[in-house]
């Protein structure tokens, strides 16, 4: 029987999420590191296809080649990058849609010339059409920078005649997020947003995916903050301890920290860091602020603070304090090559449109019932039910 092999076409792929994710699986393939942060690596799932049986291409608006960007983004020791050289540097990215209206601080000059939306669209589907041709199937991965925040309540994106309307019309408010996720659904290519940005977390494009069959799931990765912030705040709602007040702020030094430098950008994230607390200990919290500010000097390596000011018994007050060191892509690479899995298995077994069970790794995740859940142990339940159901019988 021939190997299945996956093909992940990321955008923004020339980025230290998808350098550190291409790297990663070349010097996994190479016996050089072992499985460490991949959260599947121990389950043997029938179909899902294996981390030696993975190939990438993608977009980028920066046109150098993977060794040139992965020593820059400097994430990977010097072993490790000399192990991995070689292969990088025989993967160069495609030309990526670009919109300084929605990216104003990244400046790259590798941009698809298009003359207008369809004319774009028309060159990501080809793109994606030669990629079929080099392996069994594609899912498409968007690690692009934050674009600024959308008011998703636009009539444009709420029925998919209305966006293909605007498409039609060159409609200023369509992001390039969207225009990836509408080119991959249009494919029947799976689709998964690792961002902040809208990209098919919209009612028009959520349409389009469930008439066409294709899993799509978002919404921006939960690798550090976040990540802890829905572990711990199940366990303080269990013990009954009322959170009065949650202080969040966190620097990081590379390429999505100055993309966040800016106001509308950094509007998106905060949307999506912002969402989850509430919804997990049942109450408003007043004093709930999330704080993120772009530090060069540390580039990859991301540092967090919380401040958890808590309520116990007899009224008395408590504090809770994390700091958390940690290193950006090392955190997230991993997880979106498991989304990508995750959504190539789930195209093989028919299941499209959104996928709840996919919770797990998102901050604001995309749900089919209107109502996510945050709650890091029900998310990793559902994941687990979904990848082997007779865990439920």
């Amino acid at each position: 029987m021939t190997k299945r092999t996956l093909g992940i076409a990321v955008v923004g792929l020339g980025g230290a999420v998808g350098t550190t994710m291409v790297a990663g699986i070349e010097l996994l393939k190479a016996g050089v590191i072992g499985t460490e942060g991949l959260p599947l690596a121990e389950f043997e799932i029938e179909g899902m296809v294996g981390y030696s049986d993975i190939i990438f291409a993608g977009w980028d608006l920066f046109s150098d080649h993977l060794a040139a960007a992965a020593e820059e983004h400097d994430v990977l020791t010097y072993k490790q990058f000399r192990a991995a050289e070689e292969r990088l540097r025989t993967i160069k990215p495609w030309p990526a849609a670009g919109n300084d209206r929605f990216l104003s601080n990244i400046e790259g000059s590798n941009r698809l010339a298009a003359g207008g939306h369809r004319d774009m669209v028309a060159k990501l589907r080809a793109d994606l059409q030669g990629f079929k041709q080099r392996c069994s199937s594609v899912v498409v991965v968007n690690l692009a920078s934050t674009e600024k925040y959308v008011a998703e309540g636009n009539e444009i994106f709420n029925s998919i005649s209305s966006f293909e309307s605007a498409l039609d019309a060159d409609s200023p408010d369509i992001s390039p997020s969207m225009l990836y996720a509408y080119a991959a659904i249009a494919e029947r290519v799976p689709f998964g947003n690792f961002t902040p940005s809208p990209a098919a977390d919209i009612p028009a494009l959520i349409e389009f995916a469930a008439a066409n069959g294709v899993p799509i799931a978002g919404r921006d990765g939960k690798t550090g903050q976040t990540f802890i912030k829905s572990v711990i705040a199940p366990a303080l709602r269990a013990r009954a301890l009322k959170v009065d007040g949650w202080f969040s702020t966190n620097i990081l030094g590379n390429r999505d920290g100055l993309a966040l430098s800016n106001e509308d950008s950094l509007a998106s994230k905060i949307k999506t860091k912002s969402s989850l607390l509430e919804d997990i200990l049942g109450y408003d919290v007043e004093d709930h602020i999330v704080d993120i500010r772009y530090y060069r000097p540390r580039r990859d390596n991301k540092e967090a603070w919380d401040n958890v000011d808590i309520k116990g018994f007899l009224g008395q007050s408590m504090q809770l304090k994390i700091n958390f060191l940690c290193k950006d892509s090392i955190l997230a690479a991993p997880l979106a090559i498991e989304i990508a899995r995750c959504l190539d298995l789930a195209m093989q077994r028919g299941n499209g449109g959104v996928q709840d069970q996919l919770a797990v790794f998102f901050k604001l995740p995309m749900t089919s019932s209107g109502r996510p859940e945050h709650a890091f142990h029900r998310q990793e339940d559902m994941l687990l039910d979904w990848l082997d159901p007779a865990r439920t019988k």
